[in-house]
């Protein structure tokens, strides 16, 4: 397990995790502009193609969740989906720890989570009509609606935090026993470990702001009985009125 280390920056010590935090945010940024700066519409290069890729497969995630247009919510969830994933990655790398593995680094994700469920809720549904939804089904269950909306925050901060530091755990325990090439393995099933928790934290995170912007949609009025058509009538042969 990788001892943390600080950096003295203007008289106050920077935590490793902020440093590798602002490391993983710098690289993904530098990543967009460079995608972004040689976007093309024909002959697009390989980097071009995974970006467009992921960003399809997030879309389409976030579809099946909301059950509507995903533009507005795909840069939030995709950028922490992204994060989680190149904080995750770098348990891999030697000496370094990974920004999820100190707890202040996945409080801060699961604020962003609780900060954009109302804020998505209160442009959809309006303040009056967002607060309303803590009354229901009943009027009764408001601290217990309140408590929820607490809790899953804490168990998404939880959830990140216990599986970065367990993996990092288990990871240095094995190191210690069995050797240098031995933990290699569980270091690339830590590193798949680590996709698969960066993808439940946005479908998470797309789940609660499901519940918060979906309205409930009124049934379709039955169509109205048609008349019969009127008798046609008698031909110049047929028999008489």
């Amino acid at each position: 397990m990788t001892p943390p280390w600080t950096v003295e920056v203007l008289g106050v010590a920077v935590p490793d995790t902020v440093v590798w935090s602002v490391v993983v945010t710098a690289g993904l940024g530098l990543l967009a502009a460079l995608v972004g700066a040689r976007l093309r519409v024909a002959g697009a290069g390989a980097l071009q193609v995974a970006v467009e890729l992921f960003v399809a497969w997030v879309e389409g995630t976030i579809a099946e969740v909301v059950e509507e247009d995903p533009a507005p919510y795909a840069p939030l969830i995709g950028g922490l989906m992204l994060f989680v994933a190149a904080s995750n990655a770098l348990s891999i790398v030697p000496r370094v720890r990974p920004p999820t593995a100190e707890l202040a680094v996945p409080v801060a994700l699961a604020l962003v989570v609780f900060v954009a469920v109302p804020f998505f809720g209160v442009r959809r549904r309006g303040l009056r009509g967002y607060l309303r939804t803590y009354l229901e089904p009943s009027p009764l269950l408001l601290p217990l609606n309140v408590i929820g909306e607490l809790s899953r925050t804490l168990a998404l901060c939880v959830r990140l935090f216990g599986n970065a530091m367990s993996g990092q755990m288990i990871g240095a325990i094995v190191l210690l026993v069995a050797g240098l090439l031995v933990p290699v393995p569980l270091l690339l099933l830590g590193l798949l470990g680590g996709l698969i928790q960066a993808y439940i934290f946005g479908i998470l995170a797309a789940v609660y702001i499901a519940a918060a912007v979906q309205v409930e949609r009124e049934p379709p009025a039955p169509a109205p009985p048609q008349a019969a058509p009127p008798p046609l009538p008698p031909g110049p042969g047929g028999p008489p009125p």
